[in-house]
């Protein structure tokens, strides 16, 4: 009777421990499906990038005015010119040449 009662239990602790497997399985694939679309959409945002060259000057056009509206707003920092802001300066964004 005894082993009746073990090997119930165990039945039924190896079926819990399988279906707490299965939900484990099926969050990492939910997580690793997310990360796939985000590395889709990284991958056609840099695509998009460096085959238009209206959006790179854009961008850069954006990222100045930024600047300039940051360095007004918050003023200069210690030791940099009014005039001149060393984050300003465009970034080297490779393009395709066509």
């Amino acid at each position: 009777m005894s082993d009746d009662i073990s090997s119930v239990q165990s039945c039924e602790d190896f079926s819990r421990e399988r279906l707490q497997l299965n939900q484990h399985l099926e969050k990492m694939t939910e997580q690793m499906e997310n990360v796939s679309v985000k590395l889709s959409w990284m991958a056609y945002d840099m695509v998009v990038l460096r085959t238009s060259p209206d959006l790179a000057e854009s961008l850069k056009s954006l990222e100045n005015k930024f600047l300039k509206c940051k360095a007004v707003i918050c003023g200069p920092t210690d030791g940099q010119d009014k005039n001149s802001h060393p984050a300003a300066e465009e970034p080297n964004i490779p393009q395709e040449k066509s």
